[in-house]
């Protein structure tokens, strides 16, 4: 196992098959198995395998105790999560991967690049047929809805946003903060397409009690307990009538990877991913702020002041991160690289804001001294993540270090050091990548 500052990095299936095969198949399919191990497609697992590797398996039975599908045999580094190209694995139970920056280069995330964060376990059917969506709690009329009615009774739209996790960046916080390690890649953009959140939540007649959403979703606990709720967040009223909210049933014009929410899903842009419920069932709209699993105590909270790197913090001075802060990566070239000195190097990479827009992008060869402004595009529309270039000459050969900064339309700009906290959200320091210049 990779570890970072002593916390697990990466975990994949060939090193969990092959310490304990029994053991993996419990944590990885939630099925305890007898001498005769035989769990690993057997009930609920079998469902979330055939999901994973995209067909039903009609032999599942016969397949010998232990053995790793082919498809997921790929890379000598881990197993391969089909339909997705080059992620790296951070957790199998529940599963999260993130995407390598330099895999993260086209203006619109590609689905088989576009990271997985999983809270629970994926549910046992994605079929979109017969599928429904309940709106209920502070409305004048309960509504349910197939997928085929939102597309007959509601404007269907296509939006690129960009979706990152809260905890994006929480493998740099020092000390370490508890939580899946991530580095760059818990971020993407995508072209979404489905319909507005605001239209439907309107069409059920918001009541003037209406505080907060609460999200809820076909995904199942990791005990597998079915009374019990992975996860269920929500957002203020306000940000849920945002009309660029969108509730998807297509990701860049078909329909969305199972790991991504299929058959249904909410985008909730500019705010933390978790906001953005997957496999999305019922929404029910609340008279308080939504009080369920990972909404309350600290989950996806940050202290209401700035705190010293370990400090301990109070419960009641933590507060729900609402809009994300602002960010970019550098999406080429791919840190590490050599580079001859006397060819000029094209940066690009991309930027974001939350609820807000980047207004201007630098970098810098020289550690900080100097900036070079890059060239920054218009989002393609709001909650779009912007791309950025810039073309370098560097004045000798030795190693150098690019660094990436942007700034908001309020000023707010990238920091070069990380605002600790407890949990390890919210990191929005400067991205920098190592170039060796050569002779």
């Amino acid at each position: 196992m990779v570890r970072r500052r002593g916390l697990p990095l990466e975990r994949g299936l060939f090193e969990l098959y092959g310490d304990d095969p029994e053991r993996a198949d419990a944590l990885i399919f939630g099925r305890r198995t007898g001498a005769s191990r035989r769990g690993f497609l057997r009930g609920t697992g079998l469902a979330t395998m055939s999901a994973l590797v995209g067909a039903s398996i009609p032999f599942a039975d016969q397949m010998p105790a232990g053995l790793i599908p082919a498809a997921f045999a790929g890379s000598d580094e881990g197993f391969v999560i089909p339909g997705k190209e080059g992620l790296r694995v951070l957790n199998d139970r529940p599963l999260n991967a993130e995407t390598p920056p330099h895999l993260l280069d086209d203006p619109i995330t590609p689905a088989k690049r576009h990271f997985i964060r999983n809270n629970g376990l994926p549910p046992e059917s994605f079929d979109p047929e017969g599928w429904t969506l309940t709106i209920h709690g502070e409305v004048e009329r309960e509504l349910k809805f197939t997928i085929d009615d939102l597309k007959k009774n509601f404007e269907v739209v296509t939006y690129a946003l960009q979706l990152e996790c809260g905890g994006n960046g929480r493998a740099f916080f020092d000390p370490p903060a508890k939580g899946n390690q991530w580095t760059y890649g818990a971020v993407g953009c995508a072209r979404w397409t489905g319909v507005r959140l605001k239209d439907v939540l309107e069409a059920a007649g918001l009541k003037p009690t209406a505080v907060y959403t609460g999200h809820y979703g076909a995904d199942r606990h990791l005990s597998g307990d079915p009374n019990k709720i992975p996860i269920s967040r929500g957002v203020p009223i306000e940000k849920a009538l945002n009309p660029y909210n969108l509730i998807a049933f297509e990701m860049n014009g078909e329909p969305i990877h199972p790991m991504n929410g299929a058959p249904l899903r909410l985008v909730i842009p500019g705010w933390p991913g978790s906001c953005s419920h997957k496999w999305l069932n019922r929404i029910w709209v609340r008279d308080r702020v939504h009080d369920g699993p990972k909404m309350t105590g600290t989950s996806y909270r940050v202290p209401r002041y700035p705190v010293a790197p370990g400090e301990k913090v109070p419960k009641e001075d933590f507060v729900i991160i609402h809009s994300m802060p602002v960010k970019s990566i550098i999406t080429s070239p791919k840190t590490g690289i050599e580079h001859p000195l006397n060819k000029p190097l094209e940066v690009r990479g991309h930027a974001w804001a939350g609820d807000n827009f980047v207004t201007r992008m630098d970098i810098s060869i020289d550690f900080g001294r100097t900036w070079i402004q890059a060239e920054l595009d218009p989002p393609e529309n709001p909650y779009a993540w912007q791309h950025w270039r810039a073309t370098i000459r560097f004045p000798i050969h030795g190693y150098y270090e690019i660094w990436a900064r942007a700034t908001d339309d309020e000023g707010r700009m990238q920091p070069f050091a990380i605002a600790w906290n407890p949990k390890g959200y919210l990191n929005n320091s400067m991205h920098r990548i190592a170039v060796r210049v050569v002779a």
